[in-house]
């Protein structure tokens, strides 16, 4: 068994050619004191990176039969007959068609005093936040839902932990079409208001995300039905790419580094895909995850996907046991540093931005934020992941639709921070 870093420590991108060893006693990673003990290194060219893996004694209990529980409009009988998809192939290179207006807006970019001190930089907000949905998901979502209708989809189904069945349920009603939302059974009450308000029916089925897309693709199996994946899917990421083309509009010089929050991988590969495009490749990613949320620094670790045994941390937008599998192949070709943040962490980060900035987010924003206030930028430049001195940096304030002032005092008190 070997020793290893913090959660937090830095994971170096996956590079082809890079060897993976196990040492000669493997176990689960565990947490002593904020260290952990790692079972796997990777080697490269000489070079050993310590990595972290998943615990392989923590399976993932797989629920069967989880509860279902329907509510919204309409109790229409669904016969398991048929299957639409959108197919993938070429899917990147696909734009929206000529006179098609997206259904989001380009989001302002602003230069942050408060986060610029706290990070001894220059700090750019992009503010996904103001989308009309709440969050960035308009982007790649509303993408997917537009090019699906044109090839005769009847019906959206999304799974989502709020924001991308806030978007799903959006470009639904833009497109005078029906929505079922399923989610899980963690999402808040004011979320499922806001779906129905939109016209979708919601259905919860499960306790993690995991589980409701198992129920949304059995749903997706009804003919003209198709199934919004909401971050799994090449036009979701090529939408997602428009953010980086609107930084292109209007930053003067590129950014230093792009700091942003990993749930499922989506936003994360569309920013890639992005930067392809505008001719950024070289500019660094800072991926920011809650521990308990962590499912992208593990398959890093493990250099393999891996599904998390549960999501205990707060920040349930970010909660996918398990990345795409393009987040991985992201982090071979641009540089992709990984970083944990505390729940605590990514909590006073929503407490400190609102104050600063007179904006609410939701923790899975925090984590992103939380890489400034906590100053992970500059002991990233000390440990040369960053360069020295840093130009500016630019910060994804992803989405804060499913936040409220309330909940925020609930998560302070939850985590002891009263």
């Amino acid at each position: 068994m070997c020793g290893g870093p913090p959660l937090g420590t830095p994971v170096e991108p996956l590079r082809k050619g890079m060897e993976l060893t196990l040492c000669q006693s493997v176990s689960a990673f565990r947490h002593r004191q904020g260290q952990i003990l790692c079972g796997c290194r990777v080697r490269s060219q000489g070079r050993t990176f310590l990595q972290i893996p998943p615990s392989s004694s923590s399976p993932v209990e797989d629920r069967a039969s989880p509860s279902v529980q329907r509510r919204g409009a309409g109790d229409t009988q669904r016969g398991l007959t048929g299957h639409q998809s959108i197919h993938r192939q070429g899917a990147m290179a696909a734009q929206p068609g000529r006179g098609e207006k997206p259904f989001h807006i380009v989001s302002p970019v602003l230069e942050s005093l408060p986060l610029s001190q706290a990070a001894g930089t220059k700090v750019y907000m992009k503010l996904e936040n103001v989308q009309p949905t709440g969050s960035f998901k308009i982007r790649g979502i509303g993408h997917l839902c537009q090019e699906a209708a044109k090839k005769g989809c009847r019906h959206f189904v999304c799974s989502s932990g709020g924001n991308a069945g806030l978007a799903a349920a959006y470009a639904a009603k833009k497109l005078g079409l029906p929505v079922t939302v399923v989610v899980p059974s963690t999402t808040g009450p004011a979320t499922v208001r806001k779906l129905e308000e939109l016209g979708a029916e919601v259905e919860v089925s499960g306790q993690v995300w995991d589980e409701a897309n198992r129920r949304a693709l059995e749903l997706a199996q009804t003919e003209g039905w198709v199934s919004i994946h909401p971050f799994d899917h090449p036009l979701v990421w090529q939408g997602h790419a428009s953010l980086v083309r609107e930084l292109k509009d209007s930053l003067e010089t590129k950014p230093d580094a792009i700091l942003l929050a990993v749930g499922g991988g989506g936003l994360l590969a569309g920013v890639v895909a992005g930067l392809r495009q505008v001719g950024w490749q070289d500019v660094p990613i800072v991926a920011a995850e809650t521990r308990g949320a962590h499912s992208f620094h593990a398959a890093l670790a493990a250099g393999r996907l891996i599904s998390l045994p549960d999501i205990t941390s707060v920040a349930k937008c970010l909660g996918a046991k398990m990345v795409a599998a393009r987040a991985l192949e992201c982090a071979q070709e641009c540089q992709v540093i990984s970083q944990v943040v505390e729940d605590a962490e990514a909590v006073r980060a929503v407490e400190q931005f609102l104050d600063d900035e007179r904006m609410l987010v939701q923790p899975a924003c925090g984590a992103a934020l939380a890489l400034l206030y906590t100053r992970r930028l500059q002991r990233l430049q000390h440990e040369g992941w960053l360069r020295t001195p840093l130009a500016s940096v630019v910060v994804v304030v992803c989405g804060g639709s499913s936040i409220q002032v309330a909940q925020l005092q609930a998560l302070k008190s939850q985590l002891g921070l009263e």
